[in-house]
């Protein structure tokens, strides 16, 4: 699956796979930031358990569809998976929220053009989504099968989108692709069922243990998922927000990030690291990111040992004239971070049960 998702680790998953090790018994793999969830089924390919979280719903929901198995889409009273995208396909566009939104025809809504998509794509992403409510209101297809079919329809959708990457704005000119129809495609889905948790909210709140390992992919720079993602998020809750702006952007500061902010990031980094029970962390990170790797490592010295990686050059994310006119890549790197001898006995002491005496 092909996805224009900011800081995708598709490009960098075989050098990050190298440090996730062997699964223990029990043990989770943490995708705390999981995003589209390209490190996740990586981990499931090792045969770890997988606990997903994200802020954003439609993220994951498009990490958890990365892990759905035959066994769980069999889509029974559909008649099949492909019968089911069969279906969807073919029904015609309604005039729905996107198209009023997200559409020319926003025009007569709100005054403003936008050019996310052509009318009869917005519809067809209206009618579609509307399908898979129908089904899943009337138990035609299972919590699990939803979920799949709306991450389907972030793809399909995303295909067909008039953007430069992500859904922050619309392109002024139609691209060649925006053109095209929007179409969904039944996925490779996993061979055997998996052992997924998954949660949508506070990167702090999210469960995790001494035998687990924690990856952690946070924002690196200023730019907000909840803003640059809004359709994505619009289309998988199924709602119909107030929107505003040339953009349409739905309300989103409420999860906006402390990672994407300069004079918060650090501490909060290391806040989150501090706060984790799991031995092993593994931690993602990018030379135009806001914190510095070696304040990083000066900040967690007291209680962590810290091993830096380099995992070579990517091509940097450049959605506007004034990033093009910068570096054209950027340096990724992986920090395996783990406690201390100090520290580490304070987990273990800390995760142990207290003992109660009893006296005949």
């Amino acid at each position: 699956m092909t996805f224009r998702y900011i800081g995708s680790k598709s490009r960098l998953i075989d050098q990050i796979s190298a440090h996730i090790g062997s699964p223990k018994r029990d043990a989770f793999f943490v995708d705390a930031f999981c995003g589209t969830g390209v490190v996740a089924e990586a981990a499931a390919e090792l045969g770890w358990n997988v606990r997903i979280n994200d802020s954003l719903n439609s993220a994951v929901i498009s990490a958890g569809a990365r892990l759905v198995s035959d066994s769980q889409a069999t889509f029974k009273k559909i008649g099949g998976y492909a019968k089911a995208v069969s279906i969807l396909n073919a029904i015609p566009h309604k005039k729905g929220f996107i198209w009023r939104e997200y559409s020319p025809a926003s025009i007569d809504v709100c005054h403003i053009e936008r050019r996310y998509f052509t009318q009869k794509n917005a519809g067809k992403i209206d009618a579609i989504r509307a399908q898979i409510a129908d089904w899943s209101m009337s138990g035609a297809i299972s919590s699990v099968e939803e979920r799949l079919l709306i991450a389907d329809l972030f793809s399909a959708l995303n295909r067909v989108a008039n953007i430069a990457g992500t859904f922050g704005c619309f392109l002024s000119k139609w691209t060649s692709q925006s053109q095209d129809t929007l179409m969904l495609r039944c996925r490779d889905l996993q061979e055997k069922s998996i052992h997924v948790e998954a949660t949508v909210g506070d990167v702090f709140d999210v469960p995790n243990g001494l035998k687990d390992v924690v990856y952690l992919d946070p924002p690196y720079t200023k730019r907000q998922y909840a803003s640059y993602y809004h359709i994505l998020e619009t289309v998988a809750l199924g709602d119909e927000p107030e929107v505003e702006g040339v953009a349409g952007l739905r309300p989103w500061k409420s999860l906006a990030s402390d990672f994407c902010y300069k004079t918060r990031a650090l501490d909060t980094l290391s806040r989150l690291i501090g706060s984790l029970k799991s031995r092993k962390v593994l931690l993602s990170y990018s030379s135009e990111g806001h914190i510095c790797m070696q304040d990083l490592k000066d900040e967690l010295s007291e209680k962590f040992v810290s091993t830096m990686h380099p995992l070579g050059m990517i091509g940097r994310y450049r959605p506007n004239k004034a990033a093009s006119s910068g570096p054209s890549d950027v340096n990724e790197f992986l920090v395996v971070i783990e406690p201390n001898k100090n520290q580490r006995q304070k987990n273990i002491n800390a995760d142990s049960p207290v003992l109660e005496e009893t006296y005949a």
